[in-house]
């Protein structure tokens, strides 16, 4: 079951970069649901006017994000946000906490398939971290993305 709400501006400007716009969702914390929060940001980037390149780093990092929380905490739901604060689309996903650590990126080796995620979010976001969630039993991993215009 998909909970979730958004919000939007009260006048017709449809690019991305109008503060007022977010979004909010809730999916299992199962791998087949990454590619459900994937294609929402997308597909909401896209109604906001966002362009290709902007919507290919945030499905991107929202897919490392997602994933990380999947594997690395025992969640059974995981609340993704995307939130167009002016310059910049701050991503955030929240899990139900349990898991090791802060989250870092880590030296992977050239053999191992994992390990790299949050290196690749590192290089596509102008920043990342992670805060305690509201209510005190999980943690929100972040990231914001500037904006990329596409030529007129």
């Amino acid at each position: 079951m998909v909970l979730s709400t958004h919000a939007f501006r009260h006048d017709s400007r449809a690019d991305v970069g109008a503060p007022a716009r977010h979004d909010v969702f809730r999916l299992p914390a199962l791998c087949a649901s990454v590619s459900d929060a994937r294609a929402r940001i997308r597909a909401r980037l896209r109604e906001w006017g966002a362009d290709a390149e902007l919507r290919d780093d945030a499905g991107l990092v929202m897919t490392e994000l997602f994933t990380n929380a999947v594997r690395h905490t025992d969640s059974r739901r995981i609340t993704c946000a995307l939130h167009d604060v002016g310059s910049a689309v701050r991503l955030e996903v929240t899990d139900q906490g349990r898991g090791e650590g802060d989250p870092m990126p880590c030296a992977a080796t050239a053999d191992e398939e994992g390990g790299r995620g949050l290196l690749l979010v590192s290089v596509l976001a102008a920043a990342w971290g992670s805060d305690p969630a509201a209510d005190g039993t999980g943690r929100v991993v972040w990231a914001e993305l500037a904006l990329h215009r596409a030529p007129h």
